[in-house]
């Protein structure tokens, strides 16, 4: 598996969990899968506690070839890595069997063999559990914070393309940023809310 060798990540607040996140695509990518309805940290954090519960490393060849029932059991252990161990389980095992399938059980073939932009983000969002809005997402991680900046990135990435904005993850790079990233998800619910 490549190795990614950009600057440090900052989203979980935990130097060994974004270091992993920072060196190990195939975290990054199932972090992203697993960020929806828990706290950011949580869903970011939750392939080191994957790792921990199968040896100690994020390996999605294993994780491919087990049966999907006892992944998901490994989620659901207490404390679970998801609020929904299940499905999430289910998800990310769905992923790592794309990966392997697919990209050689390395996710950063995924971006790095892709011509521009438009067609990574397709590729993000064919995969399970990511869609369109997520596909953007990290379109804009990978092009802000991993150096993946194939031509047209910052269109297929939209608005979370934009620089300054703190819409997303894309945009942490520090507790500061972080908090900026929180108020603009408050604002935007509130204003989706009147």
């Amino acid at each position: 598996m490549t190795r990614m060798t950009a600057a440090e990540l900052h989203l979980v607040g935990d130097l060994a969990i974004d270091h992993l996140l920072s060196t190990n695509p195939n975290a990054l990518l199932c972090g992203m899968v697993l960020d929806q309805q828990v706290p950011m940290e949580k869903a970011f954090s939750g392939p080191s506690v994957i790792a921990e519960r199968m040896g100690g490393s994020f390996d999605v060849a294993a994780i491919a070839a087990m049966a999907v029932d006892d992944f998901v059991a490994i989620c659901a252990q207490r404390p679970a890595v998801h609020r929904f161990p299940g499905s999430m389980g289910k998800r990310v095992h769905e992923v790592c069997r794309v990966l392997v399938d697919e990209y050689d059980a390395d996710a950063s073939r995924l971006w790095q063999t892709a011509p521009d932009g438009a067609e990574l983000k397709r590729r993000l969002a064919a995969l399970p559990g990511l869609g369109d809005q997520k596909a953007s997402i990290f379109v804009a991680l990978l092009g802000k914070q991993r150096g993946v900046t194939p031509p047209g990135w910052r269109e297929a990435a939209g608005k979370y393309g934009e620089d300054g904005a703190f819409r997303s993850v894309a945009d942490i790079v520090d507790e500061d940023s972080l908090i900026k990233v929180r108020q603009t998800k408050k604002a935007e619910k509130a204003k989706a809310r009147s």
